[in-house]
């Protein structure tokens, strides 16, 4: 059938989809009804319509009703009505009767493309029957069914969970990569360095551009590497996939996932059925690809299954030079290191990048920080879990955004530091109590840039911000920030010490550190 064929039913479709409830039962179902074979076949998108429009806006009774109409249609003895009718059901809601028609349809379907379209109804809404049935019909066309009923039987009746606190041994060849943004990979390096100095368990393997590479020399947890703060991501590198040069790139993929020291990671680290969803890094969805691949997984090791449905593992493939590399990543929402992370604000800084910026001012005790625009607290909180922390100051013009500073501080449950926040102008910081000249030890901030927030001068602010620095921090202290512009005659009491260029999620910026000059 050509393009120019099938547009009568796609627009066909379009207006029906635009029909109410009541205009579709009263009037289309009716003279689908009474149709003869030629016409209900040009007018079956009928059934379509009504199994969108019933199961979007329908009443109970409504959808009740549709169900009734439709299951009929499964034994229509026109192959497409039968398969528009099995689509139709995934919509409208199934339960064992309409699961084992949908069955006995598989058994008597007229060809690989009913066979194809039932598998997927019952991809969506089978259940242990299915199972069984399955076992009956081990050909390629259903093991994606199989495989797709299995994770949701799974993922409803034993969620699966990553184990944390499960210590890993005999890993010592592993590679670990912790991802994050470009432009904060020293700083990453500079928390795993003081890591290893304080409690061994790994080596640094390597550093290149949003990458620190890890191997593990003694036993270690998720929960280690949990500890660092400053990276995004962690994968554990399972293989490499030269994708130029393979004569298989699928089957040499799945063989990866599915390799004994994969399995072992899996076992090791979950609780529950192992579920995982595949993606391809910077290549779009590949959508058939990741079907071929899932396949093979599960033609390997039936135990392994996909399952893009908030599954606790990834399996992401990186681009990274002639050889992609494929890394096993866990999936934990919230992230562990968030606990305190109650409430967000729209544009609340990357959690990474404020674990960062707070490592990059550095310890002093008796610390006083001020962050003027707070935001949603976390550059003031990341700062605070590193100790030495006696007040923190959090001003910003939104109510709301104070708001959620204060909860999230307070669930940072972060000792001996007093924190004030105030809905306030930054340049109004003397009318803050505590505030003024002479009194903050470090600025800490992630100031607005007019991506998500409007401003009207950028410049001007940035500018000010400088300005205001120089007046309020003391003789000696830091303002470590995120710094969009290049700022000319910035005060001479600030120097600077540190500037590194950060990707903030599609557009570059500085990270700066200055530090205010002593008497």
């Amino acid at each position: 059938m050509t393009s120019k064929e099938k547009k009568p039913g796609k627009e066909l479709y379009k207006q029906l989809r635009a029909l109410s409830c009541d205009q579709l039962w009263t009037v289309e179902v009716p003279r689908f009804n009474r149709a003869a074979p030629p016409e209900r076949m040009e007018r079956v998108a009928v059934i379509r319509a009504v199994s969108v429009v019933f199961s979007e806006s329908g009443t109970v009774q409504q959808k009740a009703a549709a169900r009734l109409w439709v299951r009929p249609l499964l034994q229509d003895p026109n192959e497409k009505v039968r398969r528009y009718a099995t689509a139709a059901m995934t919509k409208l809601g199934v339960g064992p009767g309409e699961e084992a028609e949908l069955l006995a349809l598989l058994q008597n379907a007229s060809g690989d493309r009913e066979k194809k379209s039932v598998g997927q109804a019952l991809a969506k809404i089978g259940g242990a029957a299915t199972l069984q049935a399955m076992g009956d019909h081990a050909d390629g066309l259903l093991l994606a069914t199989e495989q797709k009923v299995k994770a949701r039987i799974a993922r409803s009746e034993s969620p699966s969970t990553v184990r944390l606190d499960r210590m890993l041994t005999g890993f010592t060849g592993l590679r670990i990569h912790l991802r994050g943004r470009r432009g904060l990979e020293q700083i990453v390096l500079r928390e795993v360095e003081d890591y290893i100095r304080a409690h061994g368990k790994f080596r640094v393997f390597g550093v290149r551009t949003g990458l620190v590479a890890l191997t593990p020399v003694a036993p270690f947890s998720l929960a280690d590497i949990y500890s660092l703060r400053c990276f995004g991501t962690v994968g554990f590198v399972l293989g490499t996939v030269d994708q130029a040069n393979e004569t298989d790139p699928v089957g040499t993929l799945a063989s990866i996932i599915t390799s004994p020291p994969s399995r072992q990671l899996f076992q090791a680290l979950t609780d529950g059925a192992i579920r995982y969803r595949l993606e391809f890094v910077d290549k779009g969805h590949q959508r058939g690809a990741v079907r071929l691949v899932t396949q093979r997984v599960y033609e390997f090791c039936p135990e392994i299954l996909n399952d893009p449905s908030s599954a606790p593992w990834s399996v992401s493939v990186f681009p990274a030079g002639r050889e992609d590399s494929v890394e096993l990543m866990p999936n934990l929402t919230p992230d562990p290191r968030l606990y305190f992370r109650l409430e967000d604000v729209p544009a609340a800084s990357h959690p990474p990048l404020a674990a960062a910026m707070a490592r990059l001012a550095g310890p002093m005790a008796n610390e006083i920080v001020w962050d003027p625009f707070c935001g949603s607290g976390l550059e003031l909180i990341e700062r605070a879990l590193l100790g030495g922390v006696r007040n923190v100051f959090g001003t910003d013009l939104s109510a709301e955004a104070i708001g959620i500073s204060q909860r999230n501080f307070a669930a940072a449950k972060v000792k001996s530091t007093v924190a004030q926040f105030a809905q306030a102008d930054f340049h109004d910081f003397a009318n803050v109590r505590g505030l003024g000249p002479n009194t903050a030890t470090l600025i800490l901030t992630n100031p607005p840039m007019g991506r998500r927030i409007q401003l009207n001068d950028l410049r001007g602010l940035i500018t000010d911000l400088f300005s205001i620095a120089a007046t309020v921090l003391r003789p000696g202290g830091r303002l470590a920030f995120a710094n969009p512009l290049r700022i000319e005659n910035i005060p001479c009491s600030l120097h600077l010490e540190y500037s590194q260029v950060v990707d903030m999620n599609g557009f570059d910026c500085r990270l700066e550190l200055y530090r205010k000059a002593a008497v």
